[in-house]
């Protein structure tokens, strides 16, 4: 026996560190099912399959602002690593779709500023559980609880304002494609809202529904409109695996 990362790095020939961060994003497998633990122990003629991430798209960029499709499995403050910008709006690292960065400090503030005061356009898709067949509301407060990991809830004492609409798109048996306009953005907000709905989200293993046929959360943030901005990235492939 032995460690998983371990035996990983010898298997696809890396560093051990690259070898856990691999396992810590949920990208490798072993007989179809989620390695989670890289410190666990397993037999040393196991074989893993490692999920390939793509990469980041640049959806529009000029000299203020940087807009990029981003795919699964990429943490939002990697990017600003990779492209040198600073984030404006962040992402689950399961959720795909439109991030903008700012280019220059003068724009980034402004920015910020329009997102303070609820200025700036969120749109989402996402799979649901549930056949959703009319316009649903939630503007119930959440609360996030940041320890080792972040964590959120409904919370009517001590939550901050959230809203969420749910709009109904396509329903393919007892599931449902649907458009989710959001403001505040809080923490885990669109997932905690579903799941309080009652239409919680595919792939999402925290507040949603296990599927064995998607390993991620199905999640996308399609549109984003900011001053005269406007951006869209196309929905993941992953929707097909459901008929969408």
């Amino acid at each position: 026996m032995e460690k998983a990362y371990k035996l990983l790095a010898i298997q696809e020939h890396i560093s051990n560190k690259a070898a856990k961060e691999l396992i810590d994003k949920g990208l490798v497998y072993v007989n179809g099912r989620q390695v989670k633990i890289a410190r666990g122990e397993l037999p040393k003629n196991t074989k893993f399959s490692v999920k390939k991430i793509n990469k980041a798209k640049i959806i529009y960029e000029d000299k203020d602002i940087l807009a990029l499709d981003k795919p699964a499995f990429i943490e939002s403050y990697e990017l600003e690593k990779q492209f040198g910008a600073k984030l404006l709006n962040r992402l689950d690292k399961q959720t795909s779709g439109v991030i903008i960065l700012a280019k220059n400090e003068k724009f980034r503030l402004n920015a910020i500023n329009e997102f303070k005061k609820n200025n700036v356009y969120k749109e989402y898709s996402a799979i649901v559980e549930g056949k959703l067949v009319e316009e649903l509301e939630c503007d119930l407060p959440i609360l996030t609880i940041k320890k080792h990991f972040a964590r959120s809830k409904i919370d009517l004492i001590k939550g901050k304002p959230a809203y969420t609409k749910v709009i109904p798109d396509m329903i393919v048996g007892n599931k449902s494609k649907v458009k989710i306009i959001i403001k505040y953005g809080r923490t885990h907000q669109i997932r905690v809202h579903l799941k309080y709905l009652k239409y919680p989200i595919i792939g999402d293993e925290i507040y949603g529904i296990k599927s064995n046929k998607v390993n991620r959360m199905l999640l996308h943030s399609r549109v984003l409109k900011i001053f005269d901005y406007e951006f869209r990235a196309s929905e993941p492939s992953e929707y097909k695996a459901f008929g969408f």
